[in-house]
């Protein structure tokens, strides 16, 4: 593919993730629920794609995940069209991004919830979040608890979107 090819997929992938992106916030922001993805929405859109598995609910190993989405990124000059990272949580990987853990089974874990702004600086940089439904329904957990942030998603399973994710060129990494 030549530079100017290139620039203008780039350029293509920019406004229509931008535009689509724009939608459902706004649709979200609308009805003041968190969007929900098909496995069919999810699509690789950078040369450099990689999912971060979180279906574990210890917060040092959650904040050294972090740290990896962070050195990656910055590995790539914080380039959002360069690399596209995104994180699949399920079980209790999926308390770090509720607002509340008040009736849960982590209501004892406080230190779960001080970590969000750290996800809030890496989602600048592109980071999507993609929340199992089917974590929500066996526990019943309250949606609404979900943070409000345009770069959450509920997805129908989250071990299904791990899979939709790789068979769409996606690399697999988990920390721990």
């Amino acid at each position: 593919m030549s530079d100017i090819d290139r620039r203008l997929h780039l350029d293509r992938r920019l406004l229509l993730g931008g535009l689509t992106l724009a939608a459902s916030a706004s649709a979200a922001a609308a009805t003041g629920a968190t969007p929900a993805l098909t496995l069919a929405d999810l699509k690789k859109e950078a040369d450099i794609a990689c999912l971060y598995h979180c279906d574990f609910g210890e917060t040092p190993r959650f904040q050294q995940m972090i740290t990896n989405i962070g050195n990656h990124y910055s590995a790539h000059g914080n380039n959002p069209l360069e690399l596209q990272l995104a994180i699949v949580a399920h079980g209790a990987g999926v308390k770090f991004f509720l607002e509340t853990l008040e009736g849960t089974p982590w209501q004892n874990d406080a230190a779960a919830l001080g970590v969000f702004d750290r996800v809030t600086a890496q989602a600048s940089n592109g980071l999507k979040v993609h929340l199992c439904d089917i974590t929500f329904q066996r526990l019943n957990l309250d949606r609404a608890k979900v943070r409000k942030s345009a770069f959450i998603s509920f997805v129908p399973s989250g071990v299904a979107t791990v899979a939709a994710l790789q068979s769409k060129g996606f690399a697999y990494l988990k920390v721990g």
